[in-house]
Parts: C-alpha cells; sequence; structure tokens
C-alpha cells in the first residue's frame, strides 16, 4: 500500500502587532512568522473503504470535537471535492506540537495534509489555487506553505517571504494548565490608538521601523502585543518568560496568542539546560528553520 509521510513544522511570531478592527470583523495584523523544528508528522495511504479516515495519536488528550472539523480533515476533504476524487485515504496524525498554545500546530498539519494528499494522489494544483483553500482554513494556514520567515499581514494570511536569519536555538514551554483561546486574547487586547493612523500618515516612525526590521537579517527583536492583556490575566506566563531570560536567553516572548512562553537562546546545551527548570510543564528545545531548509524537509518522498 502506497503511503506517504510529511512533517508539519510549528510556528513563532518574532514580531506581532495589532493594529485595530477591521470592517469585516477581524483584527488588521502585521507579523513576522519564523518556522521552527519541532514538529508534528502525517501519514496518508491509499484506501479500498471510501471517505476519509482520521486517526490521532499524541500525548495530549484529543479533542472531543467531531473529526470533520480537525483542519486535517477539512484540508483533505476540500481538496477531494476540488479534484473530484471519490477514492479513499486513511490519515494517522501524529501530534507533538501542543494544540491552542500560539505554535500553529492545527494550521501546519493542515498544510501538510494538503501537500501529503496532492502527492499521494499524483495531483497538482496552481499555487494560488493552493492558497486560496489554505486561507478559507486559518488566516495563517497560507504561511505553512512558504515556511522560514515571513511577513504576514491583513488577518495574517496575506504573506510575503523575508531575508532567512543565522540559526537560532530556541526553548519553548507549554503550561498544561493554561489554554489562551484566540478569539479571548483578541478580545483582551486594545491596539494603540497610534496604529489606526499608521497608512494615514505619509512618514510614521512606527512603520518604518517595522519595515526596517523585516528586511534585517540581523534579527527583529521579539515583540508582541498579546504579551501584557494576556500576561495580565495570566501572571506565570511573565514569571515564565523571566526565568527564560534568567537562565541565559537572549530575548523571550509569548508564543502568538499563547499560552506557549519561547526563549532564544546561544546554544542548544544552554536551551536544554533551561529546561529542567519547568518541570511541571512540557518543553521542547528546537531551532529556527532557513525557507530552503523548511521546503526541502516538507517535499520527501513517497515511500
Amino acid at each position: 500500500m502506497r503511503e506517504v509521510r510529511i512533517p508539519a513544522f510549528a510556528k513563532i511570531n518574532l514580531r506581532l502587532e495589532i493594529l485595530g478592527k477591521r470592517a469585516d470583523g477581524y483584527h488588521e495584523l502585521r507579523t513576522i512568522f519564523q518556522s521552527v523544528s519541532l514538529h508534528d508528522e502525517l501519514r496518508l495511504r491509499d484506501s479500498r473503504r471510501p471517505g476519509i479516515a482520521l486517526a490521532i495519536h499524541g500525548s495530549e488528550p484529543l479533542s472531543r470535537e467531531p473529526f470533520q472539523k480537525n483542519l486535517v480533515y477539512r484540508a483533505v476533504d476540500a481538496l477531494r471535492h476540488e479534484l473530484k476524487i471519490r477514492s479513499g485515504v486513511e490519515i494517522e496524525l501524529h501530534k507533538k506540537i501542543p494544540a491552542g498554545r500560539g505554535l500553529g500546530g492545527g494550521s501546519s498539519d493542515a498544510v501538510a495534509a494538503l501537500l501529503g494528499y496532492l502527492r499521494l494522489t499524483r495531483h497538482k494544483l496552481p499555487t494560488a489555487r493552493l492558497l486560496e483553500i489554505a486561507a478559507s482554513l486559518g488566516a495563517d494556514v497560507p504561511f505553512f506553505l512558504l515556511g522560514g520567515r515571513a511577513l504576514g499581514i491583513g488577518r495574517g494570511d496575506e504573506i510575503y517571504p523575508l531575508p532567512d536569519i543565522a540559526k537560532q536555538h530556541i526553548l519553548i514551554v507549554s503550561p498544561r494548565d493554561i489554554h489562551v483561546p484566540t478569539s479571548e486574547a483578541y478580545r483582551w487586547v486594545k491596539a494603540p490608538a497610534l496604529r489606526a493612523t499608521l497608512t494615514k500618515g505619509a512618514a510614521n516612525p512606527t512603520l518604518w521601523k517595522f519595515c526596517a526590521l523585516c528586511w534585517s537579517t540581523q534579527g527583529s527583536g521579539l515583540s508582541n502585543d498579546f504579551e501584557r492583556p494576556v500576561f495580565r490575566r495570566h501572571p506565570r506566563l511573565d514569571r515564565i518568560r523571566r526565568v527564560l531570560l534568567q537562565r541565559g536567553a537572549a530575548e523571550a516572548s509569548l508564543a502568538g496568542s499563547g499560552s506557549a512562553v519561547f526563549g532564544v537562546f546561544p546554544s542548544p546545551a544552554l536551551a536544554r539546560r533551561a529546561a529542567v527548570g519547568f518541570p511541571h510543564d512540557q518543553t521542547f528545545v528546537c531551532e529556527t528553520l532557513s525557507r530552503d531548509r523548511y521546503l526541502r524537509l516538507i517535499k520527501g518522498a513517497p515511500s
């Protein structure tokens, strides 16, 4: 039986700024995404049974939502309708990226499912159409078709590649007892009034600073507008950030809307030593991925 295996890599946000509420009800963002080596794995196989059979394995309790709401299921279902495929498929999702922690695991799984199913069925789609399908699944899903370091604007679904920075060593701390729903985190945020006028002035220093950081290959400096409101409601996350800095991180920040927190370390050995200080939380030592390496890893080859 033919099988395709494909990794689904996590992301962090090096910078995340919220400009304000859009007319369509979403928030206007600008963010710098960065792929990291922490990953889930998908395995897809042809099946004699019709439909999509999805099995999810992982150390965390599984969601009680029906499989039809899972992004992997939705991604493959969208392609089956697009390509008018009736034959069945079996999918195994092996989870390592903790869910609901701001690391983009579900969105990355969706893209791995899209690419893996195309490879399994030996079909191709124009990139523009694949991006449309990805955007329909979630705001940050299109980023995972590109990987590396990239600028996200709009809802975060308009993606532009940025120059890669030197490899960095990352320690991710995922609290087992704190979950931050993204919708609530947005409600807690009050975007600075200044940012609502960013596009009205021809020369705005905040906008120019962000543009300069995007194109710098020396690193952008971490910044996340979710930190203040999320830390206010979950002070332990701020304590985790401070402990990361005390244990040798050059910088530390909330991952997306949380609740994971990550630190940037000068070496993997120092990151591993720092992880010992979080015995009650999940910890992951990983590294940033350049775009070329990311794309090589997700291209893979059928077995």
